[in-house]
């Protein structure tokens, strides 16, 4: 049986997570979630993304368990591994909800942070806890972290690995909004639906740009930012976008995703 899957309703994958019972990343979880990843970012019904673990827990992070029977050649080839499916999940060129209910600590908040958007349980508790096992994040939690909250705040997170609550999260910035725990995946789903009818390749675009802009300098950013606009210029949505804009005024326009 599948422990990840791809659903699609209305133009809004979800990429749900099923390994019971704390969706602990293991494998079988990386490679499942690759596929789903690639999945959803080929797949031309799929407008926008949620990633959810079910009602009670997101992903409580690495099966520590399966993990310290490893020797390092083999944590090797399976950190690469993870890090290499995370990598993918940050690049579906597609708005990214991650739908976090109960725990994601460890892998599993790494795995939210490569989503565009994180919208938290009001129980919910997140945190990179692998100092405690004498050992530090492994995929992406001391980059994707401070990259978001800032150096110094990831810094207090990944030394005392310690668990932060929704409300504290909200404040650092980690999440973006905070709902009761019933209504998270509703509220990420329609948070997602709101980009079911927008210019795909734009979307696609402007997440290009800020992401790989971010890694680079200002004036090679610029240069980037330049050519992805330049580029959607001849595209079917790009048309009817300003034929709209003409006609009708902002707002008005019929995206096609072409």
């Amino acid at each position: 049986m599948a422990v990840v899957r791809l659903e699609v309703a209305d133009g809004v994958g979800t990429i749900r997570l099923d390994r019971p019972k704390v969706n602990a990343l293991n494998a079988e979880l990386t490679a499942e979630l690759r596929d789903a990843a690639l999945e959803a970012s080929r797949r031309a019904d799929v407008h926008a993304v949620v990633i959810y673990g079910g009602e009670r827990v997101f992903a409580a992070g690495a099966d520590i368990k399966e993990m310290a029977a490893q020797g390092r050649a083999a944590m090797a080839n399976w950190g690469t591994e993870l890090t290499e499916t995370f990598e993918l999940v940050a690049r579906i060129p597609k708005p990214v909800f991650a739908a976090v209910t109960g725990y994601a600590l460890g892998g599993g908040l790494e795995l939210a942070l490569c989503a565009d958007f994180r919208i938290l349980a009001d129980n919910a508790k997140v945190g990179q806890p692998e100092i405690l096992l004498g050992v530090i994040p492994g995929a992406g939690g001391t980059q994707r972290l401070p990259r978001l909250v800032g150096p110094a705040r990831a810094k207090e997170l990944v030394f005392s690995g310690r668990q932060v609550g929704a409300e504290e999260a909200l404040a650092i910035g980690l999440a973006d909004a905070v709902v009761p725990a019933a209504e998270v995946y509703a509220e990420a789903v329609r948070r997602a639906k709101q980009y079911v009818d927008g210019p795909a390749l734009a979307l696609a675009a402007a997440k290009r740009a800020i992401d790989d802009g971010l890694e680079t300098g200002l004036s090679e950013a610029l240069r980037l930012e330049t050519g992805l606009f330049v580029g959607l210029f001849g595209t079917e949505d790009q048309k009817n976008g300003m034929e709209s804009f003409q006609q009708h005024g902002p707002g008005k326009a019929k995206f096609t995703g072409r």
